[in-house]
């Protein structure tokens, strides 16, 4: 179980966020960010300092209070402005059309009902937005998705809601998105817990 705490799983403990195994996947990310970015799941903000010069302010999502009284605490590492919103992601508080970027890593495994946020990601996002993500999900292997589906109904109950099995790319194009790209593949650790998706979506018009 440390192994997974420590390494595998960030959600299970905000902190494992940290480990060297991810940060190359969320400099990706976050590193192709601009303009007015909404990052939904901030967590503990240990993707704020990784916000570059084309982002002109991030605002960070987190419904977590413990979580975000600890981003409140690490904004000073941000280059950016920072504003942070205490909301889910299935009700944004925001106007329609009015962010350039969303951002999500590792969120969408835990969001009880995401697709709906998804759709709302989509309202939010201007016309020439993208959501840049980065998430872990079902696998293309039979077998893994087997255990996969076995493991998920437990490990939801021990990491805080996270599944297993949601099959990513097909909820972002469900949600009215088209990919623009999308890389998928196993980082380092048990087949199940470890398939992920990282890529580029954009709103249908």
């Amino acid at each position: 179980m440390g192994f997974y705490r420590n390494i595998i799983l960030p959600h299970l403990c905000d902190v494992s966020m940290r480990s060297p195994l991810l940060l190359p996947y969320r400099e990706r990310v976050v590193g192709s960010a601009e303009g007015t970015v909404l990052e939904v799941g901030a967590g503990s903000g240990l993707n704020l300092p990784l916000y570059g010069a084309g982002v002109r302010e991030v605002l960070a999502l987190e419904p977590d209070p413990r979580l975000l009284e600890m981003a409140r605490r690490n904004a000073n590492q941000a280059r950016r402005p920072v504003t942070f919103l205490d909301a889910s992601a299935e009700a944004i508080p925001l106007e329609d059309r009015s962010v350039d970027t969303v951002v999500t890593t590792w969120t969408l495994c835990t969001i009880p009902e995401a697709a709906h946020a998804l759709q709302e990601m989509r309202r939010v996002l201007k016309p020439a937005g993208h959501l840049l993500f980065v998430e872990h999900g079902l696998a293309r292997e039979e077998s893994v998705c087997r255990w996969q589906n076995r493991l998920t109904p437990f490990w939801k109950s021990i990491s805080g809601g996270c599944h297993l099995n949601r099959p990513i790319r097909a909820m972002i194009e469900s949600a009215g998105f088209s990919i623009d790209q999308i890389h998928t593949g196993y980082a380092p650790g048990p087949k199940p817990m470890t398939f992920l998706f990282e890529g580029s979506a954009r709103p249908n018009r």
